[in-house]
Parts: C-alpha cells; sequence; structure tokens
C-alpha cells in the first residue's frame, strides 16, 4: 500500500512556523472575524473528531506556571535565543501578542488589523506581522512585558473560563474543519501556549515541564489531527491505525477508515492494521514539528502495515 499525507492548508486561525521551523501563531484578527461569523451547521457532522476536550480549567494554570517561568529568569536570560531568531524576550512579546489577539477577536469583537498586501502571500505576510509585532516591543522592558503578560493572560484565561464549548469559533485546519467548536479552538490555544512555554524553559535550561496534567490535554489535541493526516490514505471501509503514547500523559487514539474520512469516533475493533507506539516527548515534538517525521518513526515502535504508519507519523498539528 502506498500511504501519502498531504500537510494542511493554511486559513482562518492560522498557525505558521516562525524561523527555524518552531510553532507560532499569529493572530490576523481580519481574517479570522470570518470563522467567527460563520455557523456551525452540522454539529453531529463533526463526531470524526472524538470526543470534545475541556481544556478550559487549565488555562489558568498554564498562565500561573508561564509567569512563574518569566519571573524566574535573570536578566541575561531574556536576551537568550528562544527560537532561531527571536529571543525570549521576543517570543514572549509574540505571546503577548496572541493574548491582545483572543482578548480583541472573542470577548470585544474587534475587527481592525492587518491584512496581506497586495501580491503578499499569506505565509510572508504571518511572518511579517509577527516580526513587526516584535519588532515594536523591543522598547518594552522585560519587566513591564511580564507584568503586561501577567494582567492580559489573566483575562484570557478567565475568557476560556467561561466560554461556551460547542459554540462555533475559529477554524482549526490542520484539523480539517472550519469552524470549528470552540472546544477544539481553545485546546489549539493551550498547545499554542504550552509549546511556547516549553520553549522559553528550553532556552534557559530548565528542560520540559514534567507535569503529565496539560501535556495530556496538549496530545489529546494534537491527536485530533489523526484523521486529517489520513486523508489521501486509501483503505478498506474499517482499516483502523491505532497511536499509542505511553507514559502518565499519554493514551490511545485509533483512526478509522470510514469511506468519505477517517475518523476518531469508531469503537476500537482491536484488530488495528497498523500500531504505532511513542513516548510522549517524542509525540508532541513531532506535532509541533519540533522532530521530523522520520526521526520520530525511528523512535518508534511499529507493528503491522509500515506504509500505515509512515502516513501516521506525517501527523501534523501547526500549520506546516
Amino acid at each position: 500500500m502506498s500511504c501519502r499525507a498531504l500537510p494542511s492548508p493554511a486559513g482562518p486561525g492560522v498557525r505558521a512556523l516562525a524561523r527555524g521551523g518552531y510553532p507560532v501563531v499569529v493572530e490576523a484578527w481580519g481574517w479570522q472575524a470570518c470563522a467567527m461569523d460563520s455557523q456551525l451547521n452540522d454539529v453531529p457532522g463533526l463526531s470524526w473528531l472524538g470526543a470534545p476536550i475541556d481544556a478550559r480549567p487549565l488555562f489558568a494554570p498554564e498562565q500561573a506556571a508561564l509567569m512563574a517561568t518569566l519571573r524566574g529568569l535573570t536578566p541575561a536570560d531574556w536576551a537568550r535565543e528562544a527560537v532561531p531568531g527571536w529571543t525570549v524576550r521576543d517570543l514572549a512579546a509574540h505571546v503577548l501578542g496572541d493574548f491582545y489577539g483572543r482578548l480583541a477577536r472573542d470577548r470585544d469583537g474587534h475587527r481592525e488589523g492587518p491584512a496581506p498586501a497586495p501580491g503578499e502571500t499569506l505565509e510572508t505576510f504571518i511572518h511579517r506581522i509577527n516580526q513587526e509585532w516584535v519588532t515594536a516591543f523591543s522598547r518594552v522592558s522585560p519587566a513591564a512585558l511580564t507584568d503586561t503578560l501577567d494582567l492580559i493572560g489573566r483575562q484570557v484565561a478567565e475568557l476560556f473560563a467561561a466560554s461556551d464549548l460547542h459554540a462555533p469559533s475559529l477554524g482549526v485546519s490542520w484539523a480539517g474543519v472550519d469552524p470549528a467548536p470552540m472546544w477544539l479552538d481553545s485546546a489549539r490555544d493551550l498547545t499554542e501556549f504550552w509549546t511556547h512555554r516549553q520553549q522559553l524553559r528550553r532556552a534557559v535550561g530548565q528542560g520540559v515541564d514534567p507535569d503529565p496534567a496539560p501535556l495530556a490535554v496538549v496530545l489529546d489535541t494534537f491527536m485530533r489531527a489523526l484523521p486529517h493526516t489520513l486523508r489521501e490514505v486509501a483503505a478498506p471501509v474499517g482499516t483502523q491505525v491505532r497511536v499509542r503514547i505511553d507514559g502518565p500523559a499519554g493514551g490511545t487514539w485509533t483512526a478509522t477508515a470510514t469511506g468519505p474520512r477517517w475518523s476518531l469516533a469508531e469503537p476500537d475493533a482491536g484488530r488495528p492494521a497498523s500500531v504505532v507506539r511513542l513516548d510522549a516527548d517524542t509525540a508532541w515534538r513531532l506535532c509541533a514539528r519540533d522532530i521530523q517525521p522520520d526521526n520520530a518513526l525511528a523512535r518508534a515502535g511499529v507493528e503491522g502495515d509500515r506504509d500505515l504508519a509512515e502516513a501516521a507519523c506525517q501527523i501534523v498539528s501547526i500549520v506546516y
């Protein structure tokens, strides 16, 4: 069997890669407003995404963890490289931009903002406005930036805590749904905030946060890209591909070929055509493209159809 998974197209709520391949989100207000004005016409038709995720209780602890990380930095830490081309201060400023974008759009109904220049590609536009925001914040001290992140981040956590999980919200292109239900959009934002915090921690030598609670939700969210990842894979109806992630934050996700699409909602038949077993660290780094599929596959345990396993390892939970 020849298997191929195509990268996700860009769209509203777009997430893109910063320099060097590290994931960042751009809060492009004008583009995302379109998704907010859409209606989720066929909620039962989204059952293939699997059971809803309630990430709302995790935003406040994630915000507190971010502030603990930032307030523990030394003056020299702020100048360390967090991702290629961006310092710790730059990445923190980018996170603040994400916070402001979410509040402006979802709480305040703000529809103004930057737009692509004539002839400018979406990718170029994303990188340009990300960099413009970060550059503008170069005049802001780390102390002032930290205080603002504390204030605005707590408001974002409060916004998510009060949100309706089943309301229509921004599209999640890597899952193949636009508009997406709020449960997926908000969980996607949690993955964004958590991933950036790990990049900040790594920059100052702290390593990945060992707390399995947020990572479990991050992995569960990332795995919602599996049906979309397999969308170009032709397989008999009922064929199942299982991804098993080991450890306290892990779990098992089984995608089933249903004819029109692959689905996470079908019962596990117990005899998958292919099983991919990953450790949690490899899994989240793969989905965030912190490592490449070939490297992840080399670390994986594979049982059954290897072509299906290779296709599953093309999973990416960012716009790439």
